[in-house]
């Protein structure tokens, strides 16, 4: 079903005309709660901006206008957990030391990805990993209705150890890498528990959403540190203590499963990727209620890249091993009884192919998940598997916005009269 995505919304009000309007939308199949079957012909009524009532069969009030979608399945739009708006897939590891990708060149690229996830069925999406003023730029400038975009929760630059994830220094001749230093450009790369918890009050400061830990090393830099845990044990309580503190959620990039381990006892609250998820962990998570996003789409991403010369050989020799055990983390985590995220690591994977992630969350190579999972929100950044749950969706009251994307959009697209949403839980439609 989710293969033919039409379309999904962008978090901002068009207009005041438009919040004035009455709408009837007009679905064939419409899901309401997801613990319950999808109800049938149903209509659901915006006025003054929000979902005043949804009413079976096709109505609609005198003057309304009516958004025609008999054809279509209409639910709440999803949310991406981890997404990196501000970069582009399909490009070489060196590109972003090239004159043209400027912080400011890096916003705008920012602002069409935003409207690639709409366009896509994400109404919510949180950036896990690019320049701080850069990703809060795009963010404000799309809440403030200036740019169409969903909503937009960011992290800012990454915690990294020195020649660690998030390093931007990390495989470049020692001039270079001095000079990247000396020049402030890695503000997020910190020694100890003392410095760490400065760069995360720095970041609070800021305006960021949540803090983000590469508890590990990654496959897409050109170090060759491994995957396992990079901060120490002690590094990383100290770090999710004081976000905390900060009243802010934690995310832990984390491949290997010593790192896994580690970042879930220091209490952090989401673990991306987790492609080397041992029982220990899993329990682990379950314990704590740590969530668990599996970035499905990352791995195709590179993938696609493999062998073209876009990735040097410490890349393509770490990407190998996530191959070879690719999807098993998710399956043990549903196995186990964890909370799980839908997120893609766009842009490791193009942002306009995002919403392929949960065809790949329901078919994984054990079979375990397939046809077996679907997602309810729960909150503005994740998801919880729905088997059991008793969490009914209180449609009435919130607000909805139309998209209808202006002239300018609708001569770029087509079926831009179909797109439409709702605000905190907003809607997309699916063939």
């Amino acid at each position: 079903m989710f293969k033919h995505l039409l379309a999904g919304a962008a978090a901002l009000a068009l207009s005041t005309a438009a919040d004035a309007a009455t709408y009837a939308i007009q679905a064939g199949r419409l899901i309401v709660d997801a613990a319950q079957p999808a109800r049938g012909n149903s209509t659901v009524i915006v006025e003054n901006g929000r979902i005043s009532r949804i009413e079976p069969g096709f109505n609609a009030p005198a003057g309304a206008i009516v958004v025609d979608e008999r054809t279509k399945t209409v639910l709440p739009g999803m949310t991406d957990v981890h997404v990196h708006l501000t970069q582009d897939s399909g490009l070489p590891w060196y590109a972003y030391y090239t004159q043209k990708y400027s912080n400011p060149y890096a916003a705008t690229v920012g602002l069409s990805h935003a409207l690639e996830m709409a366009r896509g069925g994400f109404t919510t999406v949180r950036d896990l990993g690019g320049d701080t003023s850069t990703v809060i730029a795009v963010r404000d400038a799309v809440a403030e209705g200036r740019f169409p975009g969903p909503r937009i929760k960011v992290s800012g630059a990454p915690l990294s150890i020195v020649g660690g994830h998030a390093d931007a220094a990390t495989g470049l001749p020692p001039e270079l890498a001095a000079a990247v230093n000396e020049a402030h450009l890695n503000p997020s790369v910190c020694t100890g528990v003392e410095e760490c918890q400065k760069v995360v009050r720095q970041l609070a400061a800021a305006g960021v959403d949540v803090i983000k830990v590469m508890a590990t090393g990654g496959v897409l830099d050109p170090g060759a540190m491994g995957l396992e845990q990079h901060f120490t044990d002690a590094e990383l309580k100290g770090i999710v203590d004081m976000a905390h503190a900060m009243h802010l959620k934690t995310a832990a990039h984390a491949h290997g499963a010593g790192g896994i381990l580690a970042a879930t006892n220091a209490g952090i609250d989401s673990i991306e990727h987790g492609t080397f998820l041992d029982e220990a962990g899993a329990r682990a998570m379950k314990a704590h209620g740590t969530y668990y996003d599996g970035t499905l789409m990352a791995f195709s991403g590179v993938q696609r890249i493999m062998g073209t010369g876009k990735l040097t050989p410490a890349m393509e020799a770490k990407a190998s091993q996530t191959f070879a055990i690719w999807g098993k983390g998710l399956n043990l985590a549903y196995r186990t009884g964890v909370k799980i995220a839908l997120g893609t690591d766009s842009a490791v994977a193009p942002h306009s192919q995002a919403n392929h992630e949960v065809e790949l969350m329901e078919c994984q190579p054990d079979a375990v998940v397939c046809n077996a999972v679907f997602f309810e929100v729960i909150s503005p950044n994740l998801f919880r598997p729905i088997a059991g749950a008793n969490h009914r969706t209180p449609f009435a009251g919130h607000r909805v916005v139309l998209l209808l994307f202006f002239q300018l959009l609708q001569s770029r697209t087509q079926n831009t009269h179909r797109l439409f949403a709702v605000l905190d839980l907003r809607f997309l439609v699916l063939h």
